[in-house]
């Protein structure tokens, strides 16, 4: 084929196909797993652009880059190791010339992938997340979830753009100035978690669980000493002031016989029988209960040992001893089972098919399963000491294990292991995963300490959240042993990524604006991560990227992890956003308009604090900009929203909770002012003198419905 003296080719390197059309431009298909390609690869000299053309020598398969006369004056060279395409411009012998390539391709990619970036930079403050297909500079790959697929992209500048489904836009470009370089690669990475972080790696199942589980549960403010009757005080509780907002799961701790008291080696973890004196009715009255309240019932199970001397005479055979005889011991049990042994595999599947089947709960909290140390199974499982102690050859305890806990629970039933190691098998099996240690002390309250840890724990293991599993930071505890401050911090640590939020202050004894920041973490937002490596330093900057139909805005985080006041500062292009470009600016916790800016967002944040900053793209007309319904500033609220052009009205659809007030706030420029203002519902509307160009509303109904708002300019 020829157009003007530039005839197609096609070009073999491993599994990727080249194709050159004059017309319809390059093609680069990857043909084990159907990744392509389509679009235009150029080469300029100054402003002179090169064209592509077949070979025209007798070396067939690498093609020739012409100028604008006609001639020859180099080469695309393709070279691939593995699924690794790197193109490299050549220059004919002693000729040289600096240019520029570029590679503007649509990327055909899986079904359930999106971009993100995979290279960790030398040095970063900001971690990357995302809702929705939201758009970042800063990302270098695309990642498909369901075949664990990478590709990356090399090159001086990348440029990754969300389309629609499996469909991407992409621009790499890069100076050529030495023919020995490699400038431009299409890096594909098969099996990308699997051969780095998770050798069991299973793409999320949201059939079973489609969103991060949330909840209350006891232990952090109760220990040991909640019963029925305290678990029901505050479930009532929370079904007043929690559940309207999207709290699910009411979650039991310490309910065996014997366990009022550490150490959990001591409980009678084995037997089913429950604590007489705080269960009289027993688990399965509670479980029954529970759910008369709304909330779908849980349950914590230790099944890997016991402290029951008589369960353990009777079933002695099933425990693991060392060479005197003795019984091994972990924290889980003054007496150990040995996993090697079908039987006591079946028995670890009939408690759990009991407790879900016949008792009813829905919710499985699976302690003492990884950890950190020689105390939880994982580790234990691994000392040569205990493998000479298994009746039978074991290479693969725990898979074992949590395929017998799958079973009995039933394919329905939700899984959190505590704590889960994505590196071990439970990331085939399990839901979610405890990714930290415990948020308190027992018998202590919530330190400062705790909160970073929490937070630690959360950027090291947020790049398999919401992709192996859902990430559970433990509980959120925003009671008044610490200072609003920290409060806000933890909330904010434990909401932003979208991670599991379960509860557990004293619900009943919360002041109104601590029990707020428990409604304003509720529902958990769907998020993802965008920086898929883990992140070992306390960044201070979280940028949640928030993409729906109707609009697209930045919510950042800006922690102050010192004791001293201070101020933290993010340029624009640090996060990832368009350079020199105008943003809007709203601070969430202390609700304040911080004007307009185009390089630097710099706020004062107090020692321990955070400033949670909605970024919106200044639209030069009246626009939303935030509301106090949830930390993410309209992304679990805001149903639609839409301005009229010719009406010169903006129109937004947003979900109300019964009973509770919501404000919202918009930028109203002075070239604007408010002519009408009305509801599709007869909601209570109450507008706030307007301050600094903002428009400040308040919507009440007393049922939970979507309200379709009418602001006339």
């Amino acid at each position: 084929m020829r157009e003007g003296g530039v005839q197609a080719f096609a070009v073999r390197r491993g599994a990727w196909r080249l194709r050159y059309d004059p017309i319809k431009g390059i093609e680069f298909k990857h043909t084990l797993t159907g990744t392509r390609l389509q679009g235009s690869l150029t080469f300029t000299v100054g402003d002179q652009p090169w064209t592509l053309t077949r070979s025209r020598d007798d070396v067939g398969d690498r093609p020739a880059w012409l100028d604008a006369e006609g001639n020859v004056q180099g080469y695309l060279a393709c070279r691939n190791e593995g699924d690794r395409l790197e193109l490299l411009v050549l220059h004919r012998c002693a000729q040289s010339y600096v240019g520029t390539m570029r590679l503007s391709a649509v990327v055909d990619f899986g079904p359930n992938s999106f971009a993100c970036r995979t290279r960790a930079p030398l040095v970063s403050r900001v971690v990357q997340m995302a809702s929705g297909p939201a758009d970042s500079r800063l990302n270098d790959s695309l990642f498909d979830v369901d075949s664990d697929t990478l590709l990356r992209f090399e090159a001086d500048t990348a440029w990754v753009t969300s389309a629609t489904g499996p469909t991407f836009g992409v621009e790499l470009s890069a100076e050529v100035a030495d023919a020995a370089r490699s400038v431009l690669v299409l890096d594909l990475q098969r099996c990308f978690y699997a051969s780095r972080y998770v050798p069991h790696y299973r793409p999320i199942d949201k059939a079973r669980c489609p969103s991060p589980p949330s909840g209350w549960m006891s232990w952090n403010v109760y220990f040991d000493r909640a019963g029925a009757a305290e678990n029901l005080a505050e479930a009532r509780y929370g079904a007043r002031h929690l559940r309207p907002f999207g709290l699910e799961f009411w979650s039991i701790e310490s309910w065996q016989a014997n366990s009022d008291r550490l150490p959990v080696s001591a409980f009678h973890n084995l037997n089913l029988s429950c604590h007489p004196g705080q269960f009289p009715e027993g688990m399965k009255r509670l479980a029954e209960d529970i759910r008369a309240l709304g909330f779908r019932p849980g349950i914590w199970t230790v099944p890997f040992g016991t402290g029951d001397k008589a369960f353990y005479g009777a079933h002695r055979d099933w425990f693991l001893h060392d060479d005197t005889g003795a019984p091994l011991h972990n924290w889980s049990g003054l007496y150990v089972l040995d996993p090697s042994q079908a039987i006591v595999r079946d028995h670890m599947c009939e408690m759990h098919r009991v407790m879900s089947q016949e008792w009813g709960y829905e919710f499985f909290k699976v302690d003492g399963m990884s950890g950190r140390q020689q105390g939880y199974s994982a580790h234990f499982y691994e000392r040569d000491d205990v493998r000479r102690a298994f009746r039978y050859p074991c290479s693969n305890p725990m898979k074992l294990c949590v395929q017998a806990l799958r079973e009995g629970m039933g394919a329905d039933r939700i899984f959190l292991a505590c704590q889960g190691h994505y590196s071990g098998p439970e990331a085939g099996v399990a839901d979610a995963a405890r990714i930290g240690g415990d948020i308190v002390a027992p018998n202590q309250p919530s330190t400062w300490h705790n909160i970073c840890s929490q937070a630690g724990s959360t950027l090291n293991q947020l790049f398999v959240h919401n992709i192996l599993w859902y990430s559970d930071p433990d509980t959120l505890l925003v009671g008044t042993f610490h200072g609003l401050e920290q409060a806000r911090v933890t909330a904010t640590v434990v909401a932003l990524p979208g991670q599991m939020m379960f509860a557990g202050d004293k619900l009943a004894e919360l002041p109104p604006e601590r029990l707020s920041l428990l409604q304003q973490s509720l529902p958990v937002c769907a998020v993802r991560p965008l920086d898929l490596f883990p992140i070992f330093d306390l960044r201070p900057v979280w940028d949640l990227k928030i993409r729906r139909p109707f609009g697209q805005w930045d919510v950042v985080a800006l922690f102050n992890w010192t004791d001293q006041d201070g101020e933290v500062a993010v340029s624009l292009a640090e996060l990832g956003l368009p350079p020199a470009s105008a943003c809007l600016l709203y601070e969430f916790w202390e609700s304040r308009f911080h004007g307009r800016t185009t390089d630097v967002i710099r706020l004062s944040v107090p020692a321990r604090g955070v400033r949670v900053v909605a970024v919106h793209p200044d639209l030069g007309r009246p626009q939303f900009l935030s509301t106090d319904r949830h930390i993410t500033q309209g992304a679990t609220s805001l149903e639609t929203l839409h301005w009229d052009e010719v009406r010169q009205a903006l129109v937004v659809e947003v979900r109300l909770v019964g009973g509770h007030a919501t404000r919202l706030r918009f930028a109203v420029p002075a070239a604007y002012a408010l002519k009408e203002c009305s509801t599709d519902s007869g909601a209570a509307v109450a507008v706030q003198p307007a301050a600094e160009g903002i428009l400040d509303l308040e919507l009440l109904l007393p049922e939970s419905r979507t309200v379709v708002l009418t602001l006339g300019f």
